[in-house]
């Protein structure tokens, strides 16, 4: 009964007639309350017999028909989250969100976080698909036993353009030093891959811990910012196949799919070399689904399922079973399969422990810069 004043000054004969009609109608009333709670515990089985992954990747990084296969042949649902950068990334967990059950960090993100204890030593009898791990990349691989890394997705930035609209096109990563460019081109928000471009440009390695070449890299930079629109891992894309920007720093995979859009898309491996780079499947140390995980993982690397995702987003994934089964244009693309004398001169973006400071220190003076 209301326990409010108006309801304690009813009169006897009302309250007496809602006690009648409460007695006739308590037999439903119990049915009732049991259906509802019949049907909260098959909402609740139902809940239990769906678990959720969640998954913390870049954008556009898998093919959503195998997300929905995954769900369907494991009766579960994936959760999407996304991040523009590896730093980002790696700012947000340690800031304390939780909750992800896979992440795909950078390989060298990906020491820094195994060092913290961050992240989850893989159990290899839940993912037996490793057996297609490519044996060449393991070979560079930073965690080669793959005790807590599996790799995802090799990728190699260079320089895209707008055939017809640049001249005098050189393969080099000085091209982010054309004035007569200037405000119609980008490059990344990523100080490895930034200060990357400048130090191959310069003839020095990607993981320098030399001041005087991360000087002379600064120097370079704060140049070519002059010509930048801006600094910006996303909107480079839509900018090129619209035709706001006429030559971007671009990760290959992306300028494949932009390329669908725009057809005089090109993009080019710049002749000092690239800065490779692996995206690897990592399960976080306070995963919530860590069973799960390991499937998906044992999943990505089905071959067939590799070479699909591959097509899809245009990046490479490192499964040596796969590669027969690409089509011709991905195989035959240099921009996938570099030539060997421009892969002799990449490199894998390594962890270079301390002497990151001194990268974050450049990358923090040049975008302050005016």
């Amino acid at each position: 009964m209301n326990g409010t004043p108006q309801a304690h000054a009813q009169p006897r004969a009302r309250a007496c007639a809602s006690a009648r009609a409460f007695a006739v109608s308590a037999a439903s009333s119990f049915a009732i309350a049991g259906l509802v709670a019949a049907a909260v515990l098959a909402a609740a089985a139902c809940g239990k017999s769906k678990p959720v992954l969640s998954l913390y990747t870049w954008s556009d990084y898998i093919k959503p028909e195998l997300i929905r296969r995954f769900e369907r042949e494991r009766g579960c649902r994936v959760v999407l989250d996304t991040f523009e950068s590896n730093e980002a990334m790696y700012a947000k967990l340690r800031a304390g969100a939780s909750g992800y059950d896979l992440l795909t960090p950078s390989s060298y993100m990906v020491s820094l976080m195994r060092a913290q204890g961050m992240l989850r030593r893989l159990d290899h009898a839940l993912i037996p698909n490793l057996a297609h791990v490519d044996p060449d990349y393991l070979a560079l691989a930073s965690d080669p036993a793959m005790d807590h890394s599996v790799p995802y997705m090799i990728s190699n930035s260079g320089i895209a353009y707008l055939e017809g609209r640049v001249r005098d096109i050189v393969p080099s990563w000085r091209m982010f030093g054309r004035q007569d460019l200037r405000g119609r081109m980008t490059m990344f928000n990523d100080m490895r891959e930034t200060v990357g471009a400048a130090l191959k440009a310069l003839g020095h390695s990607i993981n320098t811990t030399d001041p005087a070449e991360l000087a002379a890299a600064e120097s370079l930079l704060l140049e070519w910012k002059k010509n930048i629109a801006k600094f910006e891992n996303e909107q480079y894309k839509i900018g090129l196949a619209s035709g706001e920007f006429l030559l971007v720093h671009a990760w290959n995979g992306d300028v494949f799919q932009v390329r669908k859009e725009n057809p005089d898309v090109r993009f080019l491996v710049p002749e000092e070399g690239a800065i490779v780079s692996c995206d690897d499947l990592v399960i976080p140390a306070d995963a919530r689904e860590p069973g799960l995980a390991h499937a998906f993982i044992d999943f990505l690397h089905d071959p067939a399922v590799a070479a699909e995702n591959t097509a899809a987003v245009s990046f490479l994934c490192p499964n040596k079973d796969s590669y027969p089964l690409l089509p011709a244009e991905i195989r035959d693309d240099p921009g996938i399969f570099m030539a060997p004398e421009i892969r002799a001169r990449s490199e894998f973006i390594a962890d270079i422990g301390a002497a990151n400071a001194l990268y974050v220190q450049v990358w923090d003076r040049l975008k302050s810069a005016r």
